[in-house]
């Protein structure tokens, strides 16, 4: 049966606000607007700044005049629920930075000297915070950046050379992760598979272009477990929502077509990363590695003693996701060339919008809904390859079982009817 992998426990929080440059990501030091009203750093605005008389904003793309640009929005008074700024006297602006060093809150004008004073540039800033002095050593006054696993506490630097020296220490951001991981995998209904993740649309940060982070775990049937790392992007309401999936932590791996094993009438574009199925025969070279007969190309790397997941965006009718050894036979149409059909091979077909798994001439038919996105997990050593259905949720299409002996070699098959297929590229998501 399959497992159907959902996702839960997201924990949301926004990371831009009016005061957050959209190109370094920071707080924005000497800022200017665009007629957008989307604000930069001058340095950064200067650094995307093209030189024709039109310009794009760096974030909505929007074109405008170079002229078009005026004076930053103006800060705005702390009300209720907003952290105040320390530096101001008699009404004060709200913060929009809070420094663990000092500690103190600071409004835009006020966090410049952070970015000036050559000796503040190392201050550690973060979202404002209005309970700064419950995040430092009493002892010390200094805040609270470690985690001592011996004494379970969290400590100062300071604590770490001194009563702390010698113990078992972790940066307490570390710390928090493992806790907040650990415990959704502890729970019950994330094991079973039974949360759902609520809908974004029921997010009430709908409010223009809003980055929400979510961080899930998804648990598979084998004992191994992984972290996705997911980015839903809240578009305009003219636009509708999506998820996108970004990263399987350290497992994603990058990959690239060999031109050299491609057939010649498969087409490789962008970068390497596209191959699609043309009518016309392209003119390579002859080489060893190329298939002549089968409509196939393999990836330049070579898996071998490690996990690994990459993903696919399939269009077409016919198409082949696998993996290889090296010494798959590339000319003539024998099965020993043919991805699936000998036992150097093993893969994914997608057809006609079902889909089998193949190895070694065996075919097993899988019944699930059709989705033109597909992840692969290789787990080397493990002797484990996994196939995914890939949409808003994740679902186990099959899993081989076996005992790799060679480096495996990802591998397409892309069927005469304009068929496509490109490697996803997969970015982690900050949080």
């Amino acid at each position: 049966p399959l497992l159907r992998l959902t996702m839960a426990e997201a924990h949301l929080f926004e990371s831009q606000d009016e005061f957050t440059c959209s190109v370094c990501l920071d707080t924005v030091t000497d800022p200017i607007t665009n007629p957008c009203g989307h604000s930069f750093c001058l340095k950064c605005h200067t650094d995307c700044w093209d030189q024709s008389q039109l310009f794009s904003c760096p974030q909505c793309r929007e074109k405008f005049k170079k002229t078009g640009l005026r004076s930053p929005p103006s800060q705005k008074y702390a009300g209720p629920g907003d952290v105040e700024c320390d530096a101001c006297t008699g009404k004060k602006f709200r913060a929009v930075k809070s420094c663990l060093t000092c500690p103190a809150s600071y409004c835009q004008t006020h966090l410049q000297p952070h970015f000036q004073i050559a000796a503040w540039k190392d201050h550690k800033l973060g979202d404002p915070d209005g309970n700064l002095k419950e995040k430092l050593c009493v002892k010390h006054q200094k805040s609270l950046e470690m985690f001592c696993e011996t004494d379970d506490a969290c400590i100062c630097t300071m604590c770490g050379v001194t009563e702390h020296n010698g113990h078992k220490m972790v940066k307490l951001e570390m710390e928090r992760e493992y806790k907040e991981v650990s415990g959704v995998y502890d729970r019950s209904e994330l094991r079973e598979g039974a949360v759902v993740l609520e809908s974004p649309s029921q997010c009430p940060k709908l409010m223009g272009h809003v980055w929400i982070n979510l961080k899930i775990c998804l648990v598979s049937a084998a004992p191994d477990w992984f972290l996705l790392i997911v980015c839903v992007v809240l578009r305009p309401q003219s636009q509708t929502s999506s998820l996108v999936f970004f990263s399987l932590l350290s497992d994603f791996c990058p990959l690239t077509l060999d031109i050299n094993t491609a057939h010649r009438c498969l087409h490789l574009s962008e970068g390497n990363k596209k191959v699609t199925y043309e009518g016309t025969r392209a003119k390579y070279p002859d080489h060893p590695d190329r298939f002549n007969c089968c409509v196939q190309v393999l990836c330049r790397e070579a898996l071998t003693g490690t996990r690994c997941y990459w993903e696919v965006e399939c269009t077409g009718e016919s198409l082949k996701i696998g993996v290889t050894y090296k010494g798959m036979s590339r000319k003539g149409w024998g099965l020993d060339c043919c991805l699936g059909y000998n036992d150097k091979s093993w893969c994914l077909w997608c057809y006609d919008s079902q889909y089998s798994v193949h190895h070694n001439h065996q075919r097993t038919v899988i019944s699930a809904p059709y989705s033109p996105r597909i992840g692969v997990y290789l787990d080397w050593p493990a002797g484990s390859l996994s196939f995914y259905s890939v949409s808003h949720t994740m679902i186990l299409l099959h899993r081989f079982n076996t005992s790799f002996t060679e480096p495996l070699y990802p591998g397409l098959y892309v069927g005469p009817d304009s068929s496509s297929v490109t490697i996803s590229h997969l970015t982690p998501c900050d949080h």
